[in-house]
């Protein structure tokens, strides 16, 4: 009888691991603000289509608040800054 051994290679993988850490810009909706405001202020600050801005803006007017940019804390803290001036409420969730 003949055995035969097979030897394993046990490999380590590296990954890179990428921490996004991604944080939502939330603009809620007031009784103050237009809609031309917020729409310029989105376009202007977020870099929104006219269309997206427009989007944004019924979804803020009628479900009360929106997420209009997805990234790192240290992007959209000028941008929600920009947004507050304006006299929007934004905040970062």
């Amino acid at each position: 009888m003949k055995f035969s051994l097979k030897e394993e290679e046990i490999v380590d993988v590296m990954e890179e691991v990428i921490d996004t850490d991604l944080h939502d810009l939330v603009v809620y909706n007031d009784d103050y603000n237009t809609f031309d405001h917020v729409i310029n202020t989105l376009k202007s600050v977020c870099k929104h289509s006219a269309q997206q801005a427009e989007q944004c803006t019924y979804i803020i007017h009628y479900k009360g608040k929106c997420t209009v940019k997805k990234d790192t804390i240290e992007k959209l803290r000028p941008m929600k800054d920009a947004i507050c001036d304006a006299g929007i409420d934004a905040r970062i969730h």
